[in-house]
């Protein structure tokens, strides 16, 4: 009995626990779609938290700079030892008339010399100083702001690039989805036809030729969907990576790709050619930006610099012990100090004629990259424009052929079509639905890449 009781008791447990395993399984599992993939993405990517830091960063670099506007105060303390003492002897025989080669005789037979300075040395006080007129820091601030916003804009197109990952990525798991579906389906009609064969030869109306023949095709079409299945394992790890979330969470597309077939035209006639938020371009002109004012501020290494300084310290001097006898004695200084360079052996003025050239070499770059960039956006039109009439002629002949496998299938099961007809027609229709995802495919991603070059990708989302 009480064994009998245990084995209740570990069967119970075991449904529980499997109970509970398919309902964490069912609430692990996220239906996304393309928007939801890219919101996650964008909250979730280590790529984006770098460059927002990097922001951040940049703007405590600025708020460095403007710290050196305000007055600098610190405190400093010292204490000296006196080890042996400076020796002063004076020439007291000049008063009597002696000359100086007596004196020096005198010195040297005896005469002594007067000890000079204390044991101990004490000194503490404060300083300050502050720039008044600095042309070439007050020029460094606005260096500092021009860094910020290329750290901007670098954040945006670490933004934009992540999007058009997730948007491809996205699209290759439907492709996969949409393949797997394809094969699986020649698999169900393979395992069909298979069947078929076995009636007919048990009732004497086919070969075993016929049977064997069916089932090779049913075993040809399993390697087919093992790689398949891999190819939608593998898109879907790098999609969890895009979005930054565990590899272990099961995610599903809420989509396929024939979703997207209803919006294409109106997403054609819509196409922009303007180049205005290209996030490369827009870098450019701000690394422009930044070496003009980099070349403000060497130009501004020519003029004089005047700074307020002060001091408040107190001295003590005294013999013996350290920690006593202290007598101490404040004293204060204010003043200004001019700073005004003349001659460096031309250094300054070869600095600047460098930067000159690289500020003239950046708008040579940026019309060979303008041009460029045009160039890929008309390709991309043009490859869009394509895909869409490739999508129009797929979607008729998938209908066409699907008419005909069903007209085939029908007429080999009565017995009216051989076996070729009937895979030829499967052929056909596979074919035809293959190639119509495939150019969905297409069209997609030349949109999604057309979005990353005009680098309107995030204001679409």
């Amino acid at each position: 009995m009480v064994n009998r009781k245990l084995i209740l008791g570990v069967f119970a447990s075991l449904f529980a626990f499997s109970a509970l395993s398919q309902e964490e399984i069912k609430v692990d599992t996220l239906n996304l779609s393309l928007k939801q993939c890219i919101e996650i993405a964008l909250n979730q990517n280590p790529t984006i938290k770098i460059a927002e830091m990097e922001i951040s960063r940049v703007d405590y670099s600025r708020k460095e700079v403007i710290g050196q506007l305000f007055p600098s105060i610190a405190f400093a303390g010292a204490y000296s030892r006196t080890l042996a003492k400076q020796v002063a002897y004076f020439n007291m025989g000049s008063l009597g008339g002696t000359t100086d080669d007596e004196s020096e005789t005198s010195s040297s037979d005896g005469d002594a010399g007067i000890k000079m300075g204390k044991d101990n040395g004490y000194q503490f006080g404060f300083s300050a100083s502050m720039p008044l007129i600095a042309p070439q820091l007050w020029k460094t601030i606005s260096l500092s702001e021009s860094q910020i916003l290329q750290n901007i804009e670098k954040s945006r197109s670490s933004r934009i690039n992540l999007i058009n990952q997730v948007e491809n990525t996205y699209y290759t798991v439907l492709l996969a989805k949409d393949s797997y579906d394809v094969v699986h389906q020649n698999y169900e009609t393979a395992l069909f036809n298979a069947k078929i064969y076995e009636g007919k030869f048990k009732a004497g109306t086919a070969s075993e030729y016929d049977v064997l023949r069916s089932s090779v095709r049913i075993k040809n079409i399993e390697p087919e969907m093992l790689q398949a299945e891999i190819a939608i394992k593998q898109a879907l790890l790098q999609l969890k990576v895009l979005m930054g979330i565990d590899a272990t969470l099961e995610v599903k597309p809420a989509t396929t790709l024939a979703d997207y077939e209803q919006g294409m035209y109106d997403t054609t006639l819509s196409l922009e050619r303007s180049l205005t938020q290209n996030s490369d371009l827009r870098a450019m002109d701000l690394q422009t930006d930044y070496l003009k004012k980099a070349l403000d501020v060497q130009k501004m290494s020519w003029y004089p610099t005047l700074s307020l300084t002060a001091n408040y310290n107190w001295t003590s001097s005294s013999d013996g012990s350290p920690f006593k006898n202290f007598r101490w004695s404040p004293y204060s200084v204010i003043g200004l100090s001019l700073s005004f360079p003349l001659f460096e052996g031309g250094q300054r003025y070869n600095k600047i004629k460098q930067a000159e050239i690289t500020v003239r070499e950046m708008s040579y770059q940026r019309e060979n990259l303008e041009r460029s960039l045009r160039m890929q956006v008309d390709l991309q039109i043009d490859n869009i424009t394509k895909n869409v009439k490739q999508i129009s002629t797929n979607a008729a002949g998938v209908l066409e052929a699907q008419k005909a496998f069903d007209i085939m299938e029908k007429s080999f099961q009565i017995g009216a079509a051989s076996y070729l007809d009937l895979r030829d027609a499967e052929y056909a229709l596979t074919a035809s639905k293959l190639a119509y995802s495939q150019a969905v495919y297409n069209y997609l991603v030349a949109t999604s890449d057309l979005q990353l070059l005009l680098g309107t990708a995030e204001s679409m989302k």
